[in-house]
């Protein structure tokens, strides 16, 4: 869906290697400028023509505010749209059984190289262990997948455990929602348009699923979700 656009920028990311947890010290923190220069060169454009960078950056290593996720993570977990894969190769060195999904290859070659287990695979097709998932992981704003979040969380229901929860990544109350088409651009270079949505924590849609916990860290919001 995304295509040849995310996958450069990723490729082009594979310069830079995953530290491991324990080189971070658990903190999160970035001890070298290098982790702070976005060089892809890919940007996100919406409808309206505004471009931000696309933030690879962000997805190399651990950021402020993972830790809250991480340590909220009962294994077996199933992190969605896990890109190069720092949270499950983290939770992975923490040994709790984990699992990344992304539509990317390279994304998840950069996973597996780095030591974490990963698969290529849409969350809306085929997905191991259905039913047998205690925490699922949407970090990132990877609950606008799809462009509909409520179909997403159903979806996911739908892999959860009888016990399980869903923590998810969301714009801090009062934001406005939405849903929009937007496109990967590099240059003249464009990809495809695809669905996208950004939805608040006071904003989530009603599909069977009740807001369980809800926190802020380092700037960002987070809900944990249950059956």
């Amino acid at each position: 869906m995304i295509g040849e656009l995310y996958e450069r920028a990723l490729g082009n990311a594979q310069d830079y290697a995953i530290p491991t947890s324990s080189e971070l010290g658990f903190t999160g923190k970035p001890h070298s400028p290098l982790y702070l220069d976005d060089r892809s060169g890919v940007q996100i454009e919406d409808a309206s023509g505004t471009r931000r960078p696309l933030p690879v950056k962000d997805w190399l290593r651990l950021r402020p505010g993972d830790e809250g996720l991480l340590s909220r993570s009962a294994g077996p977990v199933l992190d969605v749209g896990s890109g190069p894969g720092r949270l499950t190769v983290t939770l992975t060195e923490r040994g709790v059984l984990a699992l990344g999904i992304d539509i990317a290859p390279t994304a998840v070659a950069m996973t597996v190289a780095a030591g974490g287990p990963a698969l290529v695979g849409d969350v809306f097709a085929q997905v191991p262990g259905a039913g047998l998932w205690r925490t699922i992981l949407l970090a990132d704003g990877n609950i606008g997948i799809g462009g509909d979040p409520a179909m997403l969380l159903r979806r996911l229901a739908q892999l959860l455990a009888p016990n399980g929860r869903i923590l998810a990544e969301v714009n801090a109350p009062g934001v406005p929602s939405r849903r929009e088409q937007v496109r990967l651009r590099s240059g003249e270079t464009v990809g495809p348009w695809f669905p996208w949505a950004q939805v608040a924590a006071d904003d989530l849609p009603q599909c069977g699923l009740t807001t369980s916990e809800h926190w802020e860290e380092a700037n960002r919001c987070f809900v944990a979700l249950t059956p």
